[in-house]
């Protein structure tokens, strides 16, 4: 053992933890005159990472020093806050510039607590990894250099460019820049990677955002080629070995009138007083196999992206459009979930079975309707469907009469519905149509049923999970709620999905209906992906899954695996591939969820930004949707969000979160209320929108 692990092993057990280098040479009874040779072996442990420094000159593992790991959110006044790793902190911690060390936005850093100011104050210790390694941004040069100014203002530095690297480059463009290196008291510095456009351009600017949540449209060649052998070969007569031969089933597919990925299927039939529903999802796992070069690609994205005007799918397009895909009239290869349900909705039987169909129809949304309404001439294109149409309709409302039964949650959260038409954009008012609810009433019994099955042998397997609310957002939820006139009573340490339901219930054809459902949701943690079950509180589900869109999500890819090694009696084979991975999988895959959804946000915002900035002047009748100190948010009937600014309004306000209120000297406002705005204006940098408030609407 060297001097150096020898030092070590002493940090290890305790006796040198928090120590100075002075009060180190004691404790070893080492020489005052070997501090220089002790110094360098302190300084390389600190190099390693296996011991730190803090700023009283003391030394120790993380732990002795108390030192807190987590991730650097920024400021672009040039500060930036820490978000601590785990649950010993409930608070963040505020790093003033100073304390920062070159710590940027993004950042991965060991820091400390500082006492002065605040008990909140933190001082970084360490870098661990950065955030970014490239960054989108505006880049601009003068004659001496370039520079590469960071769409996301929380990244508080511009990054240095080389003129002798961006030479040929023009200002004002939208670019890519890979960070290199970080100078000590310097601009980190970089190179332009990919220039997306020009700063003024629409589509430069979308892309400026799908490039900086790491989104790319390009697969690898390997995984392209994979996939394009895949659907050149098809299926083969051995590929219908030991499946079963749905296809003289009456099967049709309902989705969007644009979708592309086909995943589910549905057949449903009558036997007696019970529906025998057969939910058909597309067997991706067939064609993409575990550890490939395709699952490695999939395990990356985790997720398909959605954008108004293009879809960044998570599967090339010869299998998200081709073989996978459910087409009409060709063979497909299926994961099949057949229930028998009774008339109130339970299934009491149920078989999951690899399988084939051959879709009869390609039906949307809004042909579903219009069956429905009675339409002659949708009627009349799918007499062979139409009665099985009728069926549809009734099994939904049984199961949605079943499931609010068990204190199922559902929100009436609007989704904007932006549309590209001949190059306009159009953004509708909202409507959900009961079309939607029958495919999703089946996915939901669906995605139950198999992960009941699962549970019910104990195999690895990645749960959909949505824990209660905490208890202080319950809390400050029932306060709102009684601050509304509403009866809301219960237990905040333990409120049941049927708490909730009842609340909703109570609120419906009320002025408060739609602000009670957003702050509901705002009360509640978010749904992610798990391998230990816990429920799924807004389903009011004890055991829930995502087993029924696998071309677009890595979860449900995962989990086929798993169910056809079970259906093929491989129970111990499935244990060892998958018993550690699936924690992964859903690590991974929550990740990648939340990242697609905020990349959707951002970009669903800047188009909303361009519509708006062809209406401005114009006014409209809205919902107040927020409150802050700073002014207050509302909501356009398709809804588009706009900001008033407090300074707009006419006297002095407080602002009361508790109450989401904003309280005026002569005015005031709290969510839920219904206004007239005027479009005064659009910020294209933070894809906002404002308003002028005009009046209050008062009904009668």
């Amino acid at each position: 053992m060297n001097a150096k692990e020898q030092i070590l092993e002493r940090f290890l057990d305790g006796t040198l933890g928090n120590k100075t280098i002075d009060e180190i040479l004691k404790i070893l009874k080492i020489p005052y005159r070997e501090k220089r040779r002790m110094s360098d072996l302190l300084d390389a442990l600190e190099k390693d990472g296996a011991i730190f420094k803090n700023d009283g000159g003391r030394y120790g593992t993380s732990e002795q020093l108390g030192l807190i790991k987590g991730v650097l959110s920024g400021n672009e006044r040039g500060f930036a806050f820490l978000r601590p790793e785990g649950e010993a902190y409930e608070n963040d911690f505020f790093i003033p510039h100073k304390n920062l060390r070159g710590a940027m936005h993004g950042d991965e850093v060991l820091a400390e607590r500082v006492y002065g100011r605040s008990d909140d104050e933190a001082a970084v210790v360490k870098i661990l990894k950065r955030g970014y390694t490239q960054i989108v941004g505006t880049f601009r040069k003068d004659r001496r250099a370039g520079y590469l100014y960071p769409d996301d203002q929380r990244y508080f530095s511009e990054i240095y460019i080389p003129l002798s690297s961006c030479f040929e480059i023009q200002s004002g463009v939208k670019a890519v820049a890979k960070i290199t290196d970080y100078p000590k008291g310097k601009a980190p510095g970089g190179e332009i990677i990919e220039v997306l456009g020009d700063e003024e351009d629409f589509f430069a600017e979308e892309l400026s955002i799908i490039r900086s949540f790491n989104l790319r449209e390009e697969f690898p060649e390997k995984v392209e080629a994979e996939a394009e052998r895949q659907e050149r070969k098809g299926i083969q007569p051995d590929d219908l070995q030991n499946r079963r031969d749905f296809r003289d089933q009456l099967i049709v597919t309902i989705d969007g009138a644009d979708t592309r990925d086909i995943d589910d299927a549905v057949s449903l039939t009558k036997d007696g007083e019970q529906y025998l529903l057969g939910v058909h999802i597309a067997d991706v796992s067939h064609y993409v196999k575990y550890r490939s070069a395709l699952d490695k690609e999939a395990f990356e994205r985790g997720t398909s992206v959605y954008f108004p005007d293009s879809v960044l799918p998570m599967l090339p397009r010869a299998l998200s459009n081709g073989i996978c895909s459910l087409n009409e009239g060709v063979d497909r290869l299926t994961l099949s979930c057949l229930m028998r349900i009774d008339k109130k909705g339970v299934v009491k039987d149920s078989e999951i079975v690899e399988g084939v169909i051959r879709s009869a129809h390609k039906m949307t949304y809004d042909e579903i309707t219009q069956i429905l309404d009675g339409d002659e001439t949708t009627c009349k294109k799918y007499e062979s469907v139409k009665d099985m149409v009728g069926l549809f309709a009734e099994l939904t409302k049984i199961l949605q009469e079943n499931r609010e039964k068990k204190g199922s949650i559902t929100l009436d959260v609007k989704e904007a519905k932006i549309l590209l038409t001949d190059d306009q954009i159009v953004i509708p008012d909202y409507e959900r149509a009961f079309s939607h609810q029958i495919i999703e009433a089946f996915m939901v019994l669906a995605n139950e049923t198999v992960a009941e099955y699962m549970q019910s042998i104990d195999m690895p397997f990645v749960y959909r999970i949505h824990e209660k609310p905490n208890e202080e957002k319950a809390t400050t939820f029932r306060a709102f709620a009684q601050s509304l006139g509403l009866n809301a009573r219960f237990v905040a340490d333990d409120v049941k999905p049927y708490d909730y339901q009842k609340l909703l219930k109570s609120a419906e054809g009320l002025p408060v209906y739609s602000v009670l459902n957003r702050v509901m949701l705002r009360s509640m943690q978010k749904a992610r992906y798990s391998p230990e079950n816990v429920g799924h509180f807004g389903l009011a589900s004890s055991c829930y899954c995502h087993f029924t869109s696998p071309i677009r999500r890595y979860p449900d890819l995962c989990i086929h695996r798993i169910i056809k090694e079970v259906l093929n009696g491989k129970y111990a084979e499935a244990q060892e591939t998958y018993g550690g991975f699936v924690s992964e999988a859903a690590k991974q895959s929550s990740e990648k969820e939340r990242n697609a959804a905020e990349a959707e946000r951002e970009v669903d915002a800047l188009y909303m930004t361009m519509y708006m900035s062809e209406r401005i002047g114009e006014e409209y009748s809205a919902l107040v949707s927020g409150v802050t100190a700073n002014g207050l948010f509302a909501e356009l009937p398709n809804t588009i969000e706009g900001f008033i600014p407090i300074e707009t309004l006419e006297g002095n306000f407080e602002h009361i979160p508790e109450k989401f209120l904003l309280k005026g000297t002569k005015i005031s406002f709290s969510i839920g209320e219904e206004i007239r705005v005027k479009v005064v204006g659009v910020d294209f940098a933070r894809r906002k929108t404002e308003f002028a408030f005009l009046e209050k609407i008062q009904h009668d």
